[in-house]
């Protein structure tokens, strides 16, 4: 019988000669992360400027792979719209858009926070223990003032990315260089491999 856990291993074996592409995106999140706790607001414009070409392009692929396959075609056409649109509206208004994105991530993750803390008020209620009423009701408070002043969010919103941001970069080089191969010795021509 074989272990669940060999194919883990035969993953993380097969896995290894990409460290290198780990390590440069632990590089990466460490600098963007490091631009966010300096100047949170420029890079904050910067990376909502990135997101906006993303859209756009991702706007015309959609219009571009609804020309090849017809499947589907009413969400290809609403995708390539709404990509176009808001990527056209993010280029055209760089500073309204600095501030509109994050607010509506803001306003996203509120009521995903309200929407989290009434289940699991209902699951608490239900015989889920005291420490799930106390976290729902946490989650239902922090809801109600991100919804009620969205604005703080935004403020605090570059400077906790860019925390996460530098300590996931700094976990994922540190995981890249304990994974990479290890070298082996060079032997001299006719000894045995040790």
């Amino acid at each position: 019988m074989r272990s669940r856990f060999s194919s883990i291993m035969e993953t993380t074996a097969s896995s290894n000669s990409a460290w290198w592409f780990v390590m440069i995106a632990g590089i990466a999140a460490i600098v963007v992360g490091l631009l966010l706790l300096i100047s949170p607001g420029t890079t904050l414009l910067v990376l909502v400027q990135l997101l906006g070409v993303y859209w756009l392009v991702t706007g015309v692929l959609a219009f571009a792979n609804l020309c090849i396959d017809r499947t589907l075609w009413g969400w290809k056409l609403v995708s390539g719209v709404l990509g176009v649109v808001a990527g056209l509206l993010v280029l055209r208004n760089p500073l309204l858009s600095a501030i509109l994105v994050p607010k509506l991530l803001v306003i996203f993750l509120a009521i995903d926070a309200f929407v989290m803390g009434v289940t699991q008020n209902i699951h608490a209620f239900r015989g889920g223990g005291s420490s799930l009423a106390i976290l729902g009701i946490m989650n239902a408070i922090f809801a109600i003032i991100l919804l009620l002043n969205p604005l703080i969010g935004v403020i605090l919103l570059p400077i906790l990315l860019g925390i996460i941001a530098v300590i996931g970069g700094g976990l994922a080089a540190i995981r890249a260089f304990a994974s990479r191969p290890r070298q082996t010795p060079l032997q001299p021509p006719g000894a045995q491999p040790v």
